[in-house]
């Protein structure tokens, strides 16, 4: 299997008020998680991109983190400190142009002698794009349109020097971009970086499937992984890839005990620091639209309607229609006699995988036998030891049986996905 590291950050998982939790920013936070991930033998550390600061009810929302440092920055900064461990940062292709970006995805590549990655989102936000020049005009129709030629054109750009360290001029002229000239980095070790691409939409997978080396999703349960593993797998053949050319790995959280009882224990420990009550209304405004501060987080839920596209809350995707989602939570509150912060700790935040080392390792093991994933991209709750545990205890357990490297076998972020170095297109 294949295994990278997340570093933790806006999101609902990061326990802040864990005594243990240390700086989002201070480079100290970056280097422990990263050298963690590397004494674990993993693919690849992965850094989340985020544009704007969040805003709720018209204000900065003071239960997010606050800072969020640019993301190829700090993995030049880390190639200096590891050896083997793959880097990659999400960019977005919105807001970005292709020449600036490849060069300084090529620049990272030959820093690191060759472990850099590229993880390609979009944005249709206008609330976003109002820190750009540009604003949010972008569609969301088009999104992928662009994603597409942007990432096409910046293969063109790494392709325009020749393995043998020649350069060629350039020049691509498409519906988003027309661009020409000479690339100033030579070809990188690896050929290309290696391309990421997050998103579960029709969209995103033929995206995917078109264009990326991993998708990165988001299905915890093995039936939902293994249909999607599926689907996507199947999208490879109609542009003359084979099944191992992308790997599919699922963003997950384990939580590790003594026992599976211990660790069922801190799972619901950890739920309820992530829920706060605070963040259980915060949760149920995004999701209803409407001001709920009047309401108790240890009381019913609101038996108002939801409101949509109310603007209440910005810089948040809500997945799926509310009224659906409201339902649901609804009935699983009479169902289990839930408050709604103990329903929103119900739906919103359950561990991928809970249990002994052994118990973690078979459980994981038995997801890429089955074909649900290629592998995982673990999410810690706590910055920047919430993956000591896992290397410590797991992951030599997934060594003895076979299932994960014992070492690296080659030097680049592509030899240890298994991925071919990209043919020169000359």
């Amino acid at each position: 299997m294949h295994l990278a590291a997340h570093f933790p950050g806006v999101n609902a998982t990061t326990v802040w008020a864990d005594p243990r939790s240390r700086s989002q920013i201070d480079f100290s936070s970056f280097v422990h998680l990263a050298r963690t991930a590397e004494r674990g033998k993993f693919d690849f550390f992965f850094l989340a991109e985020g544009l704007r600061l969040r805003e709720h009810n018209g204000r900065i929302h003071d239960l997010d983190v606050v800072g969020r440092p640019e993301s190829l920055t700090v993995l030049s900064a880390l190639a200096a400190v590891t050896e083997r461990l793959g880097l990659a940062a999400t960019v977005n292709a919105t807001f970005n142009e292709p020449y600036e970006l490849a060069r300084r995805l090529a620049t990272l590549d030959h820093l690191s002698e060759g472990r850099a990655a590229w993880n390609v989102v979009t944005s249709s936000d206008a609330f976003t794009g109002e820190n750009f020049r540009r604003g949010g005009y972008l569609d969301r129709a088009d999104r992928y349109t662009r994603a597409a030629e942007f990432v096409a054109t910046a293969r063109e750009l790494w392709d325009s020097w020749t393995p043998d360290g020649d350069s060629r001029p350039f020049a691509h002229d498409g519906e988003q971009f027309t661009i020409s000239g000479e690339f100033t980095v030579p070809r990188s070790p690896q050929g290309h970086p290696v391309v990421i691409q997050a998103g579960d939409s029709g969209e995103g997978r033929e995206f995917a499937a078109s264009a990326a080396d991993i998708i990165f999703t988001r299905h915890g349960t093995l039936e939902a992984g293994r249909a999607f593993y599926a689907d996507v797998k199947a999208r490879l053949a109609a542009y003359g890839r084979e099944p191992d050319d992308l790997k599919i790995m699922p963003g997950v959280t384990v939580v590790v005990g003594d026992t599976d009882a211990e660790a069922q224990e801190q799972a619901y420990e950890i739920r309820r620091q992530q829920v706060s009550p605070q963040n259980a209304i915060l949760a149920a405004e995004q999701l209803w639209g409407r001001d709920l501060s009047a309401y108790d987080p240890d009381g019913p839920l609101p038996e108002v309607d939801p409101v949509v596209d109310s603007g209440l809350v910005k810089g948040r995707v809500l997945h799926g229609d509310p009224f659906a989602v409201v339902a649901r939570w609804r009935a699983i509150s009479e169902a289990k006699g839930l408050s709604l912060r103990q329903t929103v700790i119900e739906t919103t935040t359950r561990q991928s995988f809970i249990g002994s080392p052994r118990t973690v390792a078979a459980e994981l093991t038995a997801f890429v036998d089955e074909r649900a994933a290629d592998g995982f991209i673990l999410v810690p709750h706590l910055t920047p030891g919430g993956l000591d545990d896992f290397v410590d205890r797991v992951v030599p357990l997934l060594q003895e049986s076979g299932a994960f490297r014992s070492e690296y076998s080659g030097s680049t972020l592509r030899s240890h996905l298994g991925l071919a170095e990209p043919v020169w297109k000359g």
